[in-house]
């Protein structure tokens, strides 16, 4: 009698442990189940200055290569982390357990080619408490010629991409890529840990910019990842021998591993760059009345 008892607790106790494990894995998207073992531990630090309801926002003067030559502009970088629904791909309005914390980078251009401007815009959504790709990437370019977009989303066994175009032999597009790392994303593992940052011979997709500058098939290609840490600055090199191509990010060597500046050689030879301007952290969504327009001042932005 007390060896069935004994048998039965054991029973009892293995169904319990199972369906707690079940529960918890099911709370991790199905698209990122593969990597659930990839966990990341955040350390306190993190979470009171990602977490304190505000985003990071740093204005850049920008030198852009285009059509040859060096256009003055500037650049903008928000970080902010919020809720993400995997799913649906979006912003989740709530909280829910199927909801993904994720690190968000706008990042936007703004400068002009003789007598037009150009607007560009890359938003890239990165796991924050998973050691995985980004979920989603998204990119536009305006300019008065017209405009195009480019989402990716992360999703089981490929990424699945979508490219919207005004140019002949582009128009709309659907392909799907074999899931390999993306420039798009280096720029929030900086920020999460940049020790996780690849290294040596690489597969990579550079930026979704790149390809619409230069109207190339978007796929990966080889590279060469080095990360150099320095006492106050470390840096981060992308080499493409392929493309001739190469962008180096230079970043705070401590937390927050703040984004300084950084540099792209294009196959032409000529060098973009931004270098840091302001930084600020706020709730910039609370601050759409005329009464905080001096905040575009203190970014010295105009």
């Amino acid at each position: 009698m007390g060896y069935s008892k004994k048998l039965l607790s054991l029973f009892i106790a293995l169904i319990f442990l199972f369906a707690c494990e079940n529960s918890e894995k099911n709370l991790i998207p199905e698209a990122l189940e593969n990597n659930y073992e990839n966990t990341r531990q955040l350390s306190q630090e993190f979470k009171d200055y990602w977490y304190n309801g505000e985003a990071e926002i740093t204005s850049y003067s920008l030198k852009q290569e285009r059509y040859g030559e060096l256009r003055d502009g500037h650049a903008v970088s928000i970080f902010v982390t919020e809720d993400f629904l995997p799913k649906a791909q979006v912003k989740a309005n709530g909280p829910s357990e199927n909801n993904i914390p994720v690190m968000k980078l706008n990042q936007t251009k703004k400068y002009t080619t003789g007598i037009y401007p150009y607007s560009v815009m890359t938003s890239t959504f990165s796991p924050v408490s998973l050691a995985s790709h980004a979920v989603k990437v998204s990119h536009s370019m305006q300019e008065w010629c017209g405009h195009v977009y480019v989402q990716l989303n992360n999703e089981n066994p490929y990424y699945e991409v979508q490219l919207h175009s005004y140019f002949e032999g582009e128009a709309d597009q659907k392909l799907s890529l074999t899931k390999t790392w993306m420039e798009d994303e280096l720029w929030n593992l900086i920020r999460i840990n940049p020790d996780e940052l690849p290294t040596g011979d690489i597969s990579i997709i550079p930026s979704f910019e790149f390809f619409r500058m230069s109207h190339q098939e978007i796929k990966a290609h080889n590279a060469y990842g080095k990360l150099m840490q320095g006492d106050s600055i470390s840096s981060y090199t992308l080499a493409y021998e392929g493309l001739k191509r190469e962008l180096t990010i230079y970043f705070t060597s401590t937390f927050p591993y703040a984004i300084e500046r950084w540099e792209e050689i294009h196959p032409n030879g000529l060098k973009s760059s931004a270098e840091k301007l302001k930084r600020i952290k706020s709730d910039y969504w609370t601050k759409n009345s005329t009464e905080f327009e001096y905040l575009r001042d203190t970014l010295l932005l105009k």
